[in-house]
């Protein structure tokens, strides 16, 4: 792939890249809709990512070339950028104005991207350019950010820049993700713990529903909002910073407090996904596959009915999952509204797994679900 880039890379800039570097993609294994509530998720990194090259150049300009994109940008230096449009460089170029109001002084760079994480499918494409430029641009420049400077760093470029109103779980799985490890994240204190992830004789199977989404157009910025407004209603009682700080049976003492059915219904998923993370972390550590992959069809089924954040595309493919016997559990991942499921799925079932899937999933949607099986990965880094 390395190779392959340079190629590229000499071809569009007449040089050779001087650094190269590499950020994954992410899945959520269960805790969904909980990162910016303050509570537990259960994220991993994957293998597949983004890559950068990248190469000085003396014209005082930041080239931005994508071999995923033809959109290209030839930006001046300097001490401020705006988002402008919806193309995919206001992500980088995020990172360089976060930066630079850190009194960074940018010099001119011929930047290039590559990614294979499918666009809109909820697996954090986006996020991974925003960890993956600012590590870059850290390592390159000697800044001397530790990683959690450049995960808060990168989720400022995601609510501030971008204007979307999304926790710190993308940005932190892709900085701190280990191969064949889960993270157990508190989004609330940022610590966190690292969970063996022997999935034994399963595999994690990630199926694109191909119905693509922008959250920034959809109602998840709405969530939010309605999250706040239970969490504003609950605080007339008790005192809490955020909605993960109760149990279902504290909730349930004061859910009264929430007199609107679809905020008391938003509320109530958070506060039991957030259980289900604990007791997810638990089964994966008592080696418990088969109650781990119930855990993952309650979140699905919390996520559809109270959330509602799923929808046809992502049902149809859990309502398979269900009934196909070498599959011990599936949801969607991410934040929905189109993107991704997750199962867990037998090894050598994938040809039949996808056969199957693609058959029902076309019949009933119209088109097909494209099937990936990916490992659990590390973190951002030089290659």
């Amino acid at each position: 792939m390395k190779e392959q880039l340079i190629e590229v890379f000499q071809s569009r800039y007449q040089q050779q890249p001087t650094a190269s570097y590499f950020a994954p993609g992410r899945v959520n294994l269960i805790g969904e809709h909980i990162d910016y509530n303050g509570g537990l998720v259960m994220p991993c990194a994957i293998t597949a990512g983004t890559w950068l090259l990248l190469a000085p150049n003396s014209d005082s300009v930041i080239r931005f070339k994508s071999v995923n994109f033809e959109e290209e940008a030839i930006i001046p230096i300097a001490k401020s950028y705006k988002k402008t449009g919806t193309e995919w460089y206001n992500y980088p170029l995020g990172v360089f104005h976060e930066l630079q109001q850190l009194d960074w002084n940018a010099t001119g760079l011929d930047l290039l991207f590559f990614g294979n994480i499918p666009i809109g499918a909820g697996l954090s494409s986006s996020a991974s350019i925003e960890v993956l430029t600012a590590f870059a641009l850290n390592d390159y420049f000697n800044l001397n950010h530790d990683k959690l400077e450049l995960v808060k760093l990168s989720k400022s470029v995601e609510n501030n820049f971008i204007g979307l109103n999304s926790g710190i779980m993308d940005q932190f799985a892709i900085a701190f993700g280990e191969a064949d490890k889960a993270l157990v994240l508190n989004c609330y204190t940022l610590k966190y713990k690292v969970v063996d992830c022997d999935l034994g004789d399963y595999q994690l199977a990630i199926i694109n529903t191909n119905k693509t989404r922008k959250l920034e157009e959809s109602k998840y910025n709405e969530r939010f909002a309605q999250c706040g407004t239970a969490l504003a209603a609950l605080q007339q009682e008790i005192n809490i910073h955020n909605l993960c700080e109760l149990t279902a049976e504290k909730f349930a003492l004061h859910s009264h407090l929430i007199t609107d059915e679809t905020i008391l219904k938003r509320a109530t998923h958070v506060v039991k996904e957030n259980d289900r993370v604990h007791l997810a972390a638990k089964a994966l550590n008592m080696g418990e596959l088969e109650e781990f992959g119930r855990l993952m069809y309650a979140s699905h089924q919390s996520l559809k009915e109270l959330y509602e954040v799923s929808g046809k595309e992502l049902d149809t493919v859990v309502d398979f999952c269900s009934g196909y016997e070498q599959v011990i559990g599936a949801r969607m991942t991410g934040a929905g509204f189109g993107g991704c499921a997750i199962a867990l799925l037998k090894k050598g079932y994938e040809e039949d797994f996808a056969k199957q899937l693609t058959d029902y999933y076309v019949t009933e949607v119209g088109y097909p679900a494209v099937i990936y099986i990916h490992q659990i990965g590390d973190g951002v880094k030089a290659v």
